[in-house]
C-alpha cells in the first residue's frame, strides 16, 4: 500500500470518527507527524544571502549553551541538547512544554 493511499485511509478514519464525536486512540498513535530540531534562526536581506559561499557563517540568534528546541508540526514540545547515538545525532530533552503552555501558542 503507498504511503498516498495510507495517509488517505488515516484521513477517512479521523474524519469518521469526529463525525461521531469520539476518535479512536488507536487511530491517532498511528498518524505521523513531522519532527524537527531547531539550532537557532535569524534574518537576512537577500543580497547577503546571495554573497554566502562555501565556508560563509551564517550567525544565529540563539546563544551557545541555549537549549535547542525540538518541534512537532512546527509546535514546540521540548528542549534539550545534542547527544551522539550509535554516530547519530539526538536529542536529550532536559524540559517537555506543559500541554496547557503548547496550547497558548498554538
Amino acid at each position: 500500500m503507498s504511503d498516498a493511499t495510507e495517509d488517505q485511509d488515516q484521513d477517512n478514519a479521523i474524519a469518521e470518527a469526529a463525525v461521531h464525536h469520539h476518535i479512536n486512540p488507536e487511530v491517532l498513535q498511528n498518524i505521523s507527524v513531522a519532527i524537527k530540531v531547531e539550532v537557532g534562526r535569524t534574518k537576512m536581506k537577500i543580497r547577503d544571502l546571495l554573497r554566502l559561499t562555501q565556508g560563509s557563517v551564517v550567525e544565529l540568534e540563539r546563544i551557545a549553551g541555549e537549549p535547542l528546541d525540538l518541534l512537532v508540526n512546527d509546535t514546540v514540545v521540548a528542549q534539550g541538547e545534542v547527544v551522539l547515538v550509535n554516530d547519530r545525532y539526538g536529542i536529550r530533552l532536559t524540559r517537555v512544554v506543559p500541554a496547557s503552555e503548547r496550547m497558548r501558542n498554538i
